[in-house]
């Protein structure tokens, strides 16, 4: 898969402030390893294509990956839009996004999408926002990016080009939540077979992409561990981000 032609060769000031921002911050790697294989984990045997791979990390977890993003960057494979891939039906085993699904225009473009381009018993394993009691406060008057939890993540429109970093953090929460029997509705071909409520605690304190962090790398794998025991009871009122996992059925 070669890169889509009419890419600009130059990258983003937001995405290379993000790639200098993970090499800088140890704390955010340790955070990010931690949810990397994670996702590894829930993928199937074959072709993995990495949408929205940004700052080009999940390389260094999982085989035989493709990683592509809107944006042009040089350590990237493929310039695509999730909503429109140039990619040959039924011929991927996996597609795995981290912080994407929230920034796509029409999510409901992309589920026809990957329903063609995935084959029988391929996964979309996603690492997005968790709009929950703890962190809504957070994600509505701290982080830029907006929470409109009355938008519909299902409507139907016409892709436009527009700002790629746009986003509605809300939108994974209502498709794993209030939008979810819709979604099996109109996508007969996926369900629905994992959501995990995650990073309670060391991802807030991280500070994310920014330069700031209140939380030591020495501290990580300790609050990582914490983590792992409390999210299964607290992770739905306390989680920061959540791990979702769509199957194609056989």
């Amino acid at each position: 898969m070669a890169q889509a032609q009419g890419a600009v060769a130059a990258v983003d000031p937001r995405t290379a402030e993000n790639r200098f921002q993970w090499q800088r911050k140890p704390v955010l790697r340790a955070i990010y390893a931690d949810l990397y294989r994670r996702m590894a984990a829930q993928c199937v045997p074959g072709r993995t294509l990495e949408i929205g791979g940004g700052s080009g990390n999940f390389k260094e977890y999982a085989a035989d990956v493709v990683a592509s993003d809107i944006a042009f960057a040089p350590w990237l494979d493929l310039i695509a839009d999730a909503q429109l891939l140039p990619i040959a039906a039924s011929s991927l085993a996996n597609i795995v996004m981290f912080d994407v699904l929230h920034h796509i225009e029409f999510p409901r473009a992309f589920f026809t999408e990957a329903a063609r381009v995935l084959s029988p018993g391929g996964r979309i394993v996603m690492v997005e926002p968790a709009v929950t009691v703890a962190s809504w406060p957070f994600y509505r008057f701290v982080h830029p990016e907006p929470v409109r939890m009355g938008e519909d993540p299902l409507r139907e429109g016409r892709p436009e080009r527009r700002d790629a970093f746009e986003a509605n953090q809300a939108f994974p929460t209502l498709l794993a939540t209030r939008h979810r029997h819709r979604f099996a509705a109109l996508f007969p071909r996926f369900e629905l077979i994992r959501v995990e409520w995650l990073s309670l605690f060391a991802y807030p304190l991280s500070g994310g992409f920014r330069p700031w962090s209140a939380i030591p790398a020495g501290m990580v794998a300790d609050v990582l561990r914490l983590e792992s025991v409390l999210a299964p009871w607290l992770g739905r009122f306390m989680g920061f981000r959540m791990l979702m996992v769509i199957e194609a059925k056989t």
